[in-house]
């Protein structure tokens, strides 16, 4: 596989005496197996360890990334990366706390292991010393029948314990009540480390902390069955200012896949974090150096108006996960909108993707503008629309609309047009 541009200069912060020291400012240790054994194993020589991502969606989203950087630190610690696709723990699905899981068809499943797995990997280095591997948990899920399933691994793990666990009791106690098919997940992604601890000597799973009690279930099985210990590193929930975590399950989530979440949307999301949060964003996000974002710290203490971490930080994630000049296209793009740039420089996916994000309407040409400032949310009323076109509030791409009667018959592309009240009230105009 082609390693990522993006990677190729990225090494550990010199400020750190180990990789544990790191996670551990930036914020990524929620929970762990024995601190003192872990530290340990990731101070010493290199070991295997692994993420697992399900294909339940079309892509990967803002909850995977945390996950794909951790593994990314880790191997530039020196440590041997697994990247696991679970083409068969994605037929199954695990619980969530509220509903089953609609199941996908196996077709659907094997056309997002492949998206996943392309996109996952852009992440990680698949050349040198410690390589990354790509592995499918379907190669060793698909041969084994029912019965050496219930035999070999199923009589490890007690019922009483697999009640106890966090996402199971929810759905137990909702009216939804739980599947065996879901029950099983915990099963299923158990054997997944054993396997990878008889492959490839994996000793460490990291994942969310949300995924704690299905994380247990691969060192309990390894110790029952191999009489081995083997480690876990679960990262914090990413949640918004409402205390909701950023996923699909929850509606909210935020696509690594330019078609499901425009790099425009997506460099504006990162542009719109809270000063409260932006340095635990910058610490998990980017492989900005301490002494970079204790600089960043200072200045949104000093100046929050100016924004400088939120700037760094969107611009930094969006060209990690798409381009450098994808996060540049969006800089220009938010300049422009608000007349600080050129609009017909900005090429039409960018500008589309943009206007898409604010409200918006469909416009026929010649369109009275007092009209669409109405069509479009900007005023209550055709009268309004005029009275703010008077009052000289009112830009047609960036151009002051001088006449209550004048018609929209300027269009970007041909198809498109920026309408603007005042410095920072905006919506779209898609020609009819």
């Amino acid at each position: 596989m082609t390693e990522n541009a993006n990677l190729k200069s990225q090494s550990n912060d010199k400020a750190f005496a180990s990789i544990w020291d790191e996670l551990q400012w930036r914020g990524l240790v929620a929970l762990s197996t024995d601190e003192v054994e872990l530290k340990a194993a990731l101070s010493g020589g290199p070991i295997t360890y692994y993420c697992g991502f399900d294909p339940t969606a079309a892509s990967l989203h803002l909850g995977n990334l945390v996950q794909l950087l951790t593994l990314r630190r880790i191997q530039l610690a020196g440590h041997n990366p697994l990247l696991l696709i679970g083409g068969s723990t994605g037929l199954v699905g695990d619980p969530r706390p509220s509903a089953e899981r609609t199941l996908n068809s196996k077709e659907t499943v094997a056309e997002w292991v492949d998206k996943l797995a392309r996109q996952g990997a852009r992440f990680l280095s698949f050349e040198g010393a410690n390589a990354a591997r790509l592995v499918n948990n379907l190669d060793w899920t698909a041969p084994m029948s029912a019965i050496d399933f219930l035999r070999d691994i199923g009589k490890h793990f007690r019922v009483g314990k697999m009640l106890s666990k966090d996402a199971v009791s929810a759905r137990l106690n909702s009216e939804h009540g739980i599947s065996y098919t879901e029950f099983s997940y915990q099963i299923l992604q158990g054997m997944d480390f054993l396997e990878l601890y008889r492959r490839y000597n994996c000793v460490l799973q990291t994942g969310g902390s949300d995924q704690w009690g299905n994380l247990t279930s691969g060192t309990d099985l390894i110790r029952k069955v191999e009489g081995a210990s083997a480690h876990i590193l679960a990262t914090p929930l990413i949640t918004n200012s409402d205390g909701k975590k950023f996923g699909k399950s929850e509606g909210n989530a935020i696509w690594l896949d330019e078609d499901l979440t425009s790099p425009y949307a997506f460099y504006q999301f990162w542009l719109n974090v809270e000063d409260a949060d932006v340095v635990d964003r910058l610490k998990v996000f980017t492989y900005l150096t301490r002494a970079e974002i204790d600089a960043l710290a200072a200045q949104t203490a000093d100046t929050p108006h100016l924004r400088a971490a939120q700037k760094r930080l969107a611009f930094d994630v969006t060209a990690l996960v798409h381009s450098p000049e994808a996060a540049q296209a969006a800089v220009d793009a938010s300049a422009a909108l608000f007349g600080q740039g050129d609009l017909e420089a900005l090429d039409a996916a960018t500008l589309e993707s943009a206007l898409r994000e604010l409200p918006n309407s469909d416009a026929a040409p010649e369109t009275a503008i007092a009209q669409l400032l109405l069509d479009t949310g900007l005023v209550a009323s055709v009268s309004a629309g005029r009275r703010a076109i008077a009052e000289g509030g009112v830009y047609l791409n960036n151009v002051k609309v001088e006449d209550e009667a004048a018609l929209a018959g300027s269009w970007l592309h041909g198809k498109f047009a920026v309408l603007r009240r005042g410095k920072k009230t905006l919506a779209g105009l898609f020609r009819a």
